[in-house]
């Protein structure tokens, strides 16, 4: 049975709420500029921290992979982003940063970078390093990484005309990976940086890092949205098919799909995205895969949640409204 919580604390709207990797701490932001973190133990929650750092609304929190420390980032209305480390975790110095005080969250690093609100913050798959993409209303895209105890940074200027809305990461295995290494597929193909954005622009752009130029190159631009795209999620499937979804202020959801083939994904470079679209009579705020990547999430600005999948056919279903 799902818990509810009904007394949040927050004085304000709620824009995010986030299970970390083990499910038992959810993290939520607001309006209020506050996070609040809830320990959540069987059928029980309890609000144990509220972290005070932004001076806006405070749009996004993404949890590290456990293998990086207890990581939180938040983004904000303010243009920073704030990554927060739990001192309750062993400092170590694979760990992004270390408090000095002997418990609960503070503030080990803070991101200017960016002139307007910070709408979006996503962790690369821990495969990739202790990685953060952030998406600004400024029309860039910020990745920054913790490496050899500091904080770098790639700032992507004019990734999107009129901003940018949102970042999701891909696997980090192409498509088909997985089969090639199994059948004497071609090697060093696996392990890749991929994100893709989408934005007020009405476009969805694939992004990659390239060693040799130590940035991330536009690879790919798809188009079909004809209003701003609000949302996009990479489904985290690594099986011979990429599945990208996109929720748009057009009222409609496409979901993009390539075939790895037997090289790996190669096909994700080379124009080949095929695009179902899904039709709705309101427009669409976020979109989110299930964790096998089989099952996709999309809300509505009518409150509207439902659920969809992909049938034998290679058309798409809806499997389930969830009503509250």
């Amino acid at each position: 049975m799902a818990q509810v919580i009904t007394n949040s604390g927050h004085d304000d709207m709620i824009h995010d709420a986030v299970l970390d990797y083990y499910g038992r701490r959810l993290a939520t932001s607001s309006s209020d500029k506050t996070i609040k973190i809830f320990d959540i133990e069987d059928s029980s929650n309890r609000l144990s921290e509220t972290l005070r750092g932004h001076e806006g609304a405070v749009w996004s929190v993404a949890w590290a992979h456990p293998k990086f420390g207890t990581i939180l980032a938040s983004s904000s209305f303010d243009g920073r982003v704030l990554i927060w480390r739990s001192s309750t975790s062993l400092p170590s110095q694979s760990h992004p940063g270390h408090s000095q005080q002997q418990g609960g969250f503070q503030k080990v690093f803070e991101s200017s970078l960016h002139s307007a609100s910070v709408n979006l913050v996503a962790w690369a798959p821990h495969e990739a390093g202790c990685v953060l993409a952030c998406a600004s209303s400024d029309g860039a895209i910020s990745v920054l990484e913790f490496d050899n105890n500091a904080w770098t940074h790639v700032l992507l200027p004019n990734a999107h005309a009129m901003g940018v809305n949102a970042v999701s990461w891909a696997p980090a295995s192409r498509p088909g990976a997985i089969v090639s290494a199994g059948g004497g597929g071609p090697q060093g193909m696996g392990s890749v940086r991929r994100f893709v954005s989408g934005g007020s622009d009405c476009l969805v752009k694939i992004w990659e890092w390239s060693p040799e130029q130590k940035t991330y190159n536009t690879i790919q631009t798809l188009t079909g949205h004809s209003d701003w795209v609000r949302d996009v999620a990479w489904s985290p499937s690594v099986l011979l098919k990429s599945y990208i979804a996109t929720a748009s202020q057009d009222k409609t959801l496409r979901i993009w799909t390539t075939d790895g083939g037997e090289g790996g994904g190669q096909g994700e470079s080379q124009g080949e995205w095929k695009c179902t679209m899904i039709e709705f009579d309101s427009a669409l705020w976020r979109t989110s895969w299930s964790l096998s990547g089989n099952v996709l999430a999309v809300s509505q600005s009518d409150n509207k949640v439902s659920l969809w999948k992909e049938n034998l056919g290679g058309e798409w279903e809806k499997i389930r409204d969830i009503d509250e």
